[in-house]
């Protein structure tokens, strides 16, 4: 029985999807976007028991999926966990564990849509915010300690319950911290929301339990999926064909300056300490490795020459072949749709696919009737020259490899169109679209027009990807 002022466990057990909006917010704000309307009840029953709309799986990064959330009613995200750069990498540097970044992303970006003031709003302000990057390290950590401390204004408007749940986590983080003081965290830039996801991972040393508990303060739907369930940190190398070889996502997709560290804090870390990386030895020197988007659509430096494979490695630098999350290999068994969306190729989606048992997964399932990818409208440094099948032949490639290599019993190779059935591109996209050689894959192209109204380049956002995938449907 739900208390006068209702905790936020307090929420009903039901299926996935069948919560509303701002189910566990009306009882704070006398504000929230209730109606009252009975056809809108009606609806929400009927959509709920319809079994109408297709259920997608949607294998995405953190920025390059978030424009086109919105086309996906029912929809399981999945997301690596080995970003490098940004506001985790400081994280990681002083704590270890998986990167949490682009999830934080993606779950901010599914809270539901409130009135401004409201006190989900003042939530989703609050976890979507960001300490001063251009300010001395005592201002940043002078503005955390109003955040820990409960004075800052960033509370004002956030329920008590809810205050005292992020606010337990973020003091959690914040000591962990202290206990690695040594490392001299950097609370530059520091995202809070990455804050409290940490906390809550290293608290119940789990993330998807974090996960859960962030959907649940924010009232999100959002179905959010780690690829890798681990607590360690998690890290992807990319062999060129040349022969070169470069770890980490950074250094993969945007390389920045180095930084060496200071002889005092080298000397300082303790191999057997249990709070120095838990045994994690790759340096992880870089503090708080900042980028922007426009920073990379700005211009890029191509690699030397193309990837022709990414693979995980241990904190010892040694090639390592981890199990994919069993809700992701879950979903792939029953969702309708798969969507390996726009983003980075191969420090985005193809870390998705890299993991033993994905490849059978995916050909193998019954109820996956369209395999759809979305073609970036321009290419990176990871993809720097490639046309449209370039892309595809890089997806298919790492999915009919053997995890491990030369491991025992035969491989499976499935035919290009077990994996990929549709390819969406736009209208104007500066990656070359054979589409004669696509259909001769087996693969059927689907053309969309969208520009961006400020710089005129091809765009997705999510009118554009729900257009095509009702084409994609209405074919089936």
């Amino acid at each position: 029985m739900d208390s006068l002022n209702s905790s936020v466990f307090d929420l009903p057990l039901q299926p996935d999807g069948a919560r509303t909006i701002h189910e566990t917010w009306d009882r704070h704000d006398p504000m929230a976007q209730v109606t009252d309307d009975p056809d809108h009840f009606q609806n929400h029953v009927s959509d709920a028991s319809s079994r109408s709309k297709p259920s997608f799986l949607v294998i995405s990064g953190g920025s390059g999926g978030n424009s086109i959330c919105a086309a996906f009613e029912n929809a399981c995200y999945v997301l690596p966990v080995s970003d490098d750069g940004g506001s985790s990498s400081e994280i990681i540097r002083v704590l270890g564990g998986p990167s949490i970044g682009d999830i934080r992303s993606r779950l901010v970006r599914l809270i539901p849509s409130a009135p401004p003031g409201s006190p989900l709003d003042t939530v989703r302000i609050l976890l979507s915010y960001r300490l001063p990057m251009s300010v001395s390290e005592n201002e940043a950590r002078a503005e955390w300690r109003g955040i820990i401390e409960g004075q800052s204004p960033l509370w004002s408007g956030i329920p008590n319950d809810r205050k005292e749940v992020i606010r337990g986590f973020l003091v959690y983080f914040e000591n962990e911290v202290l206990k690695r003081a040594h490392k001299h965290f950097s609370f530059l830039n520091g995202s809070i929301g990455n804050y409290f996801l940490a906390g809550a991972q290293g608290f119940f040393r789990s993330l998807p339990s974090a996960i859960f508990l962030f959907s649940t303060i924010t009232n999100s739907q959002a179905n959010i999926l780690p690829v890798i369930v681990t607590n360690h940190i998690t890290t992807i190398a990319a062999e060129l064909e040349n022969g070169t070889k470069l770890l980490g996502q950074c250094e993969i997709s945007h390389p920045v300056a180095p930084e060496i560290s200071s002889d005092s804090e080298l000397l300082s870390l303790d191999p057997l300490s249990p709070l120095d990386g838990l045994g994690e030895i790759i340096p992880q020197s870089r503090s708080n490795i900042m980028y922007s988007q426009q920073a990379k659509e700005g211009g890029y430096e191509p690699l030397q020459s193309r990837i022709c494979r990414l693979y995980y490695i241990n904190g010892y630098g040694h090639e390592v072949y981890p199990k994919p999350n069993p809700q992701f290999i879950k979903n792939l068994s029953t969702s309708e749709v798969l969507v390996y969306s726009c983003g980075s190729l191969w420090t985005s989606i193809i870390p998705c696919l890299a993991l033993r048992g994905v490849a059978s997964a995916i050909a193998g399932s019954r109820l996956l009737r369209v395999k759809a990818l979305l073609l970036n409208d321009s290419n990176d440094r990871e993809t720097d020259g490639y046309t449209a099948v370039d892309y595809i032949r890089a997806i298919t490639s790492v999915l009919n490899s053997q995890y491990p290599p030369n491991g025992l019993g035969n491989v499976s190779l499935y035919p290009i169109s077990a994996f990929i059935t549709h390819l969406v591109y736009l209208e104007g996209t500066k990656v070359a679209v054979d589409v004669e050689a696509v259909t001769a894959l087996g693969i059927k192209c689907i053309l969309v027009g969208k520009r961006s109204e400020r710089t005129g380049i091809p765009r997705y956002d999510a009118a554009v990807v729900q257009q095509a995938f009702e084409e994609i449907l209405s074919g089936q």
